[in-house]
This record gives structure tokens, C-alpha cells and sequence, in this order.
């Protein structure tokens, strides 16, 4: 299996995110601006349960194809949970905490990628006509 980047790996985590409804998904690319990814993955949930379950089916599409997790933050709590794979870095917030921690304004010099663009626009037309 080769190696995904991370934007490859946000691109998984979008697909994952949006099938479970997540609200305002956003990647940040930080290669050059910091040390500590090269990629944000950014979203919210209506709920702490929504927030678990939008964290739930990205850690799941990743292992499915063969990213491991090197680290788990905020589970229990779910309020933020944070999902540290390396190089892509995932924020799943309720609405309020991600209000009150406002990442998109503390990384906003960083450029965003837009990493839904291997989405099918029929796929999506396709999920809202089954409703």
C-alpha cells in the first residue's frame, strides 16, 4: 500500500465527515507555516453524539485504508475531539466550542485546501434525492 499525503488523508477524512452530515468542513494546508502537521481537517457536529459519531467514521475510513492513529483527545467528552494522525491533524467540535476556540481565525493566513473536490457532484445530488 503507498503512503497517503495528508491532504490525501483529509480528503478520506471530508468524504467520512460529510456522509455523516458534519457541519462547515474546512482543511487548513501548514506545511511551511508549522511544525506540528501539514494539515488541519476542521468540522462540527450538532451535538456531543453527532460529534462522536462524525470522529467515529473518520478514524474508521483512515484505518480502512491503512492510516493509523498516533493519538486521541477528548472522546469522552466530545465537546472537541481531536484526531492526531502525523502529518493531518482532525478537529471534530460541537458548534459552540468550535465558536469559542475559533481555529479557522487563529490559522486564518493559512491556505485552505479543497479537499472535496474527488466528490462526485452525482454522488451528493444522488444522497439528497434518496431522502
Amino acid at each position: 500500500m503507498h503512503h497517503l499525503s495528508a491532504e490525501e488523508k483529509a480528503r478520506q477524512g471530508d468524504r467520512a465527515a460529510l456522509e455523516k452530515k458534519a457541519i462547515d468542513i474546512v482543511a487548513f494546508d501548514l506545511r511551511g507555516i508549522s511544525d506540528m502537521a501539514d494539515c488541519f481537517l476542521i468540522c462540527s457536529g450538532t451535538t456531543d453524539r453527532h460529534v462522536r459519531a462524525i470522529a467515529d467514521a473518520i478514524e474508521e475510513a483512515l484505518f480502512r485504508v491503512g492510516v493509523r492513529m498516533d493519538h486521541k483527545e477528548g472522546y469522552l467528552e466530545s465537546t472537541w475531539i481531536l484526531l492526531d494522525y502525523g502529518d493531518l491533524v482532525v478537529h471534530v467540535f460541537t458548534e459552540e466550542k468550535r465558536r469559542y476556540y475559533d481555529l479557522e481565525r487563529l490559522w486564518g493566513d493559512a491556505p485552505k485546501l479543497d479537499v472535496s473536490m474527488n466528490i462526485p457532484t452525482t454522488t451528493l445530488d444522488m444522497r439528497v434525492e434518496r431522502r
